[in-house]
C-alpha cells in the first residue's frame, strides 16, 4: 500500500512542479496589477486598488485589441492555407525533407527587428506601411515557418495510407479531405493554429517597424514596463487572455478529433 502511494506521489511530482513554476509568476503578475502600493522588501502589497485596471481602460486598449486580434486571426488563416499544401509536399520530399525543414526555419533565426526594418522599406514602397495588410504580411515571415514545421509532422505515412485506402474505396478528393485527412491531422492542425495565433499576437519588434502607426497590444504594453509596472501588469493580463483561450480551444479540438478518429471511417465512406 505504501509503495503504491509512493508511486502515485512520484507520478504527481513533476506535473505539480510544472504547475507551480507556471502559476507563481502568473499569480505575482495578477497581484502586481492590483497593487497600488508595493514597496520592497515587503512580500505582499501594502495597498490594493484598481488604478492599473482603470488606467488600462482609459488607454483606449479596444483599438489595440481589435488590431491585434484581426491581424493574428488573418495571419493564422493565411499561414494554414499556404502551409497545408506546402507541408504535404515537404512530407513527401524523401531525402530532401531535412534540408527543406532547415530552410523553412531560417527566418526564425533572424532577430525580429532586423527583419522588420528590412520589411519596412518594402512596405513603404508598396504603400502597405501602417496598414493591416502590411502587418499580416510581415507576421507571416514568422508565422508561416511555424505552420509548416508543425503541419509537416502531421502528414505521416499512416495518414497517406489512410488517404490511399479511401481512394481505393472510391472516395473523391473532397470526400477524402473531409472524412479522412482532416480528422486524422486535426489535433496537429489545432496545435498549428494555436501556435500561429500566439506568434502573431505576441509580435512587437516587427509590428513596431512595419506598422508602428497601428496600435497593437504589445506596442501599447512595452512602454509601461519601465514607466508604470502596475499598468504593465494589468495590460499583461489582457495580453495573456487570447493565447490562453486559443490554447483551451486547441486542447478541446484535439479531444474532439481523437473521438472522431475512433469512428468508422470506412462506414462513412461507403455511406
Amino acid at each position: 500500500m505504501a509503495e503504491r502511494a509512493l508511486r502515485a506521489a512520484g507520478r504527481l511530482a513533476l506535473p505539480l512542479a510544472v504547475a507551480i513554476v507556471v502559476a507563481v509568476p502568473l499569480a505575482g503578475l495578477a497581484l502586481r496589477a492590483f497593487a497600488d502600493a508595493w514597496r520592497a522588501p515587503a512580500l505582499l502589497p501594502q495597498e490594493l486598488g484598481l488604478r492599473g485596471i482603470e488606467a488600462v481602460a482609459s488607454e483606449g486598449i479596444e483599438e489595440a485589441l481589435a488590431n491585434s486580434l484581426g491581424v493574428a486571426l488573418a495571419a493564422t488563416l493565411v499561414a494554414l492555407g499556404l502551409g497545408w499544401p506546402a507541408a504535404r509536399a515537404i512530407a513527401r520530399a524523401g531525402r530532401l525533407r531535412p534540408a527543406l525543414l532547415v530552410a523553412v526555419a531560417l527566418p526564425l533565426l533572424v532577430p525580429p527587428y532586423t527583419v522588420g526594418t528590412g520589411l519596412a522599406e518594402w512596405m513603404l514602397r508598396l504603400g502597405l506601411a501602417d496598414t493591416h495588410a502590411g502587418l499580416v504580411l510581415a507576421h507571416l515571415v514568422y508565422v508561416l515557418p511555424y505552420a509548416l514545421l508543425v503541419l509537416t509532422a502531421a502528414f505521416t505515412r499512416h495518414v497517406l495510407e489512410l488517404e490511399e485506402a479511401a481512394r481505393t474505396l472510391g472516395a473523391g478528393p473532397a470526400r477524402r479531405l473531409v472524412h479522412v485527412t482532416v480528422p486524422a491531422v486535426a489535433p496537429t492542425l489545432a496545435v498549428a493554429a494555436m501556435l500561429c495565433f500566439t506568434v502573431s499576437w505576441s509580435q512587437y519588434a516587427t509590428s513596431l517597424a512595419v506598422g508602428g502607426g497601428l496600435p497593437t497590444v504589445p506596442i501599447v504594453l512595452v512602454p509601461f514596463a519601465q514607466s508604470d509596472p502596475q499598468v504593465a501588469a494589468a495590460l499583461s493580463l489582457v495580453f495573456l487572455a487570447p493565447p490562453l483561450l486559443a490554447l483551451a480551444a486547441a486542447a478541446r479540438a484535439g479531444r474532439v478529433a481523437r473521438v472522431m478518429a475512433h469512428a468508422a471511417p470506412h462506414a462513412r465512406l461507403r455511406a
